[in-house]
């Protein structure tokens, strides 16, 4: 009888323990799933990290801060990415999905001692000589941050001016002043300075020159300028500029406004314009640079 017991104990023993090994195998197994799924997972999560600008660049070029300058039209500034002359100014920083605008000093435009890395419209790709005025009306809102900048001598941060309105000649007005170029003055100048937006606009240096004298860049000179109270630092910030006849209104975030309708503004409607957006770098500091991030850029008429 204690013969029978003891095989009897032996048997329960050996079940018991091939019930613990099948739950053991069990549950390593499970963990193995789990691993591979929660790895599968996390490929995803990452693949989404990876996205593009939401910027249509077919009614932009872009000016370089190298070359005399070098510029880029559509349709190649449409494949930025795979254009050498481009791809150190402006690249893609697909974490973030921003077009980054790098410049430092080093070629100048006409009319400007300083470097950029900037879109200016198109209304007709390829085109500069079509453009509009406030009477015809125009919008551009961009999400931007001003993502790394110099410093001067004294530890300031150097300004740089990330969106305008640039003033223009038709034809008949630069004949009819005996101008060389089509060049007009910029209605509004928008900069990063010390963590804060600051607006400059022009203002006529005779309120009573005529509609001739009005078309001439020394006519014109900036006004005392305006900084919203919003500090925003090196985060992402909305700016939007809109015009009409005889007004112009620029917010940061939606939540500050600066307003413009007195008569420099009414009588800037003899003047075409087009946006510009981008890293215009106001140095000229030896090892000076700027990089501006933009997520979104839209305008319209």
């Amino acid at each position: 009888m204690m013969f029978c017991r003891n095989i009897g104990v032996l048997f329960l023993c050996l079940a018991s323990l091939s019930r613990v090994n099948c739950q053991e195998v069990t549950s390593v197994s499970n963990t193995d799933t789990l691993a591979k799924h929660t790895s599968v997972k996390k490929k995803k999560k990452r693949k989404k990290k990876y996205k593009l600008p939401n910027i249509d660049l077919s009614h932009w070029k872009v000016t370089l801060p190298v070359g005399k300058p070098d510029e880029i039209e559509p349709p190649e500034i449409l494949d930025y990415g795979n254009n050498e002359a481009l791809k150190k100014y402006m690249y893609n920083d697909s974490i973030q999905g921003a077009l980054v605008f790098y410049a430092f000093p080093n070629s100048k435009t006409a009319n400007t001692k300083y470097s950029r890395s900037e879109l200016r419209e198109q209304m007709i790709p390829g085109d500069n000589n079509t453009n509009w005025t406030f009477a015809q009306g125009g919008t551009m809102r961009g999400k931007l941050r001003v993502s790394d900048i110099s410093k001067d001598k004294n530890g300031k941060y150097h300004k740089t001016i990330i969106m305008q309105i640039h003033g223009r000649l038709t034809n008949e007005q630069k004949d009819l002043i005996g101008q060389k170029d089509n060049n007009a003055p910029p209605i509004l100048k928008i900069y990063w300075k010390d963590g804060k937006i600051r607006v400059k606009t022009k203002v006529l240096k005779n309120p009573n020159a005529s509609n001739t004298e009005i078309l001439k860049t020394d006519a014109w000179t900036d006004d005392k300028g305006y900084t919203f109270k919003e500090e925003v630092g090196f985060k992402k910030f909305t700016l939007e500029v809109k015009v009409t006849q005889g007004k112009m209104v620029i917010s940061l975030n939606d939540n500050e406004f600066a307003v413009y309708k007195d008569a420099n503004i009414r009588r800037w409607g003899v003047f075409e314009n087009y946006f510009k957006a981008g890293n215009y770098l106001t140095t000229q500091n030896e090892g000076a640079f700027a990089k501006v991030k933009y997520y979104t850029l839209k305008v319209s008429h």
